[in-house]
């Protein structure tokens, strides 16, 4: 038996291993449980004890229970009270006490286990052992202010009131909270002493001042003013507080009263008017903005709002430093889109020394010291120069309003200097200047189309049409030009202005040598439409810039602009309502189809294909009658594809029958 192994018992074998139709989950285990009420227990039955044997049984059982849970764990303060309070529960006042005893031997500095022994006490009118173990308790722990309020409350009720004020007294030694202060001169007003309350707020008061000469300007905290101003708030003395508020607003740092500043905004919203209220938060928002341009000097948003916050309080001499210390914080680099920000505090304060300081001297100050700070070499700002010199125009002082902007154009020219120059000019009606700053303008930017039409309608408003056509001319003959689309529009629209159809007639002719745009050809067959000619042709005139327009496109290969320019001409023709020429227009319209083309990349690799519309005009495809042959030559080749294809299954039937034929045979 020994030598035989051990069989290994069989495991039943599982012969259905698919899932349960109903599965059962942990929630409705969970909730089946709950409706049985499977976890609560049944309540312990009542005992009733009808003997004194049983009853000291009882006792011995719950006490060795008690000794028990303490002698595990002496730390836990709730088996000492729970060990207490049923001691006390049986009138056994004595063990009770024993038990507070033992209890504080382990933990003599547990608020609650004082609160519990002496509420036991006072509970069981045991006033001296009440008094006894408050006094204990105070001497122990005297910063614990719930001891001294039930301590003199107690001495109160029994109507001790020497007592009471003993213990206030006591109190008071250890400088408590205000609170305590205010406690105390309630119970003297209570019995009607008022000169020793006088006397006890006025020694809060000295200890609060003796506080802050004792640290002095330097080592001050925000809680001991926000506890001496509370105490006077609690006094309804406001003003006295609100003087204490200012006082640490003016002396602490600010990066540290921060606390200080909602103490002193509450207490104004409760106690102050309309005018302090408006004075806390102006403060309040000051020391953040101030806070803010601290941690980054070029924050000049941050500036903008401080100094938009400073001027409305009018003080001139604080607006003046605010303004010196913001333009102080120079960008650190000479890229322009760092300084586009920071040139606007030059602005606003040389508008504000013009404007509200009425300080026209200190304002022009600040305009030549931007100048002087502005690296004009790298770039500038044309906006400085041009207020500048508007400051001088309105002092009367023209000379140095040109000879300021002159500057600016020799050192740093720029369109916008110039055409503000030219405004200036001819605002003051000085026609020969402006003509000349207009041709140092187009020496320095002959491409600039804009200059060109100005200068022309200039000379058009003077009535030299003569000249403005010259200048007109040296513009279209430009070799370079930004905008040529919009130097035509002009000249064409001066000359028709003029009522001169024949050289706007030319312009037209001239500008198509140069380009065949959709655009220019709409244009002249519109000016032919509304042209004054004396025959009254202007339909037939219209009609052949259409056409003409037409053969241009095609032969320019420009479909999406010929068939712009088709539905416009079809437009014309409706309007007009010649049936005979509009069928003529509308067999000249496109038809859409759809093609497909190879996408190529940038590096000459095939992509795939991709769908694209194309216009196929019926002009076009006269021209190109290829075309057509080689469409008739593809269905010829369809319809001779289908009877070959008949042909050879009827070859293949015969085959077929054939050998069957054969095997018969054999």
């Amino acid at each position: 038996m020994e030598g035989k192994p051990a069989k290994m018992p069989k495991v039943a074998k599982v012969k259905n291993k698919a899932p349960a139709e109903i599965q059962i989950t942990a929630e409705q285990l969970l909730r089946e449980a709950k409706e049985r009420d499977l976890e609560i227990l049944p309540p312990p039955p009542k005992q009733k004890i009808s003997d004194p044997e049983e009853l000291r049984d009882y006792q011995h059982r719950k006490r060795k229970a008690f000794e028990d849970n303490i002698r595990k764990n002496r730390m836990v303060v709730g088996n000492w009270l729970k060990y207490a309070q049923w001691e006390e529960s049986q009138k056994q006042v004595q063990r009770a006490r024993s038990i507070y005893e033992r209890a504080l031997d382990v933990d003599h500095r547990n608020v609650t286990l004082w609160l519990k022994y002496a509420e036991m006490e006072m509970r069981n009118r045991q006033v001296n052992h009440a008094r006894n173990l408050w006094d204990r308790a105070v001497t122990i722990l005297p910063r614990v202010s719930q001891f001294w309020y039930k301590y003199t409350y107690m001495e109160e009720m029994l109507e001790n009131v020497a007592g009471a004020r003993q213990v206030f007294e006591r109190w008071i030694e250890w400088q408590p909270d205000e609170q305590a202060w205010q406690t105390y001169i309630n119970f003297e007003l209570r019995y009607k002493e008022l000169d020793r309350a006088r006397q006890i707020y006025e020694s809060a008061r000295k200890v609060f001042e003796r506080a802050v000469e004792f640290f002095g300007d330097e080592e001050l905290d925000e809680r001991l003013f926000i506890a001496f101003a509370k105490f006077e708030e609690n006094q309804k003395e406001h003003d006295r507080a609100r003087v204490i508020y200012k006082y640490a607003l003016d002396h602490i740092p600010k990066d540290r009263n921060k606390e200080l500043y909602k103490a002193y905004t509450i207490h104004e919203k409760k106690y102050g008017d309309r005018s302090g209220i408006e004075d806390v938060i102006v403060n309040k928002r000051k020391y953040m903005y101030e806070q803010e341009v601290i941690e980054n000097p070029t924050n000049y948003d941050a500036w903008f709002d401080y100094i938009r916050l400073v001027e409305n309080e009018g003080n001139l001499d604080v607006i003046r430093d605010t303004y010196e210390r913001a333009i102080a914080n120079v960008p650190p680099t000479t890229d322009k889109q760092f300084w586009r920000r920071y040139i606007y505090l030059w602005i606003n304060y040389a508008l504000y020394e013009e404007l509200e300081a009425e300080d026209v001297d200190r304002a022009r100050q600040v305009y030549k010291t931007c100048l002087e700070l502005i690296p004009h070499k790298v770039f500038t700002f044309s906006k400085i120069w041009l207020m500048y010199a508007q400051l001088e125009v309105r002092c009367k002082d023209l000379k140095q309003a040109r000879k300021t902007l002159g500057m600016a154009l020799g050192i740093c020219p720029r369109d916008k200097l110039y055409r503000g120059y030219i405004d200036l000019e001819i605002q003051l009606r000085e026609f020969d200047r402006c003509r000349i700053l207009y041709q140092k303008f187009l020496e320095y930017g002959p491409e600039n189309c804009i200059t060109w039409i100005k200068f022309a309608e200039l000379e058009t408003l003077l009535g030299d049409t003569d000249r403005a056509r010259a200048i007109y001319e040296i513009a279209v003959g430009q070799p370079r030009l930004d905008m040529p689309e919009l130097l035509w529009k002009s000249y064409i629209d001066f000359e028709v202005s003029q009522g001169e159809t024949e050289r706007a007639r030319q312009l037209y002719e001239r500008l198509l040598e140069r380009t065949v745009h959709v655009k220019v050809w709409l244009s002249y067959a519109k000016f032919e439409l509304n042209a004054e000619n004396p025959d009254n042709i202007n339909v037939e005139l219209a009609r052949r810039v259409y056409e003409r327009a037409n053969d241009s496109l095609r032969s320019a290969g420009e479909k999406e602009a010929r068939v712009l320019l088709l539905e416009a001409w079809k437009e014309f023709e409706v309007e007009i309502g010649d049936e005979i020429k509009l069928e003529k227009v509308m067999a000249k319209m496109p038809r859409r189809v759809k093609k497909r083309q190879k996408i190529v990349s940038e590096s000459g690799v095939e992509e795939g294909w991709e769908e694209i519309f194309d216009y196929i005009f019926p002009e076009d495809e006269m021209v190109r009658p290829n075309l057509k042959l080689l469409a008739a030559a593809k269905m010829w080749r369809k319809q001779k594809e289908v009877p070959e294809s008949d042909t050879d299954k009827d070859q293949d039937t015969d085959k077929n029958q054939v050998s069957d034929t054969q095997e018969d045979t054999r």
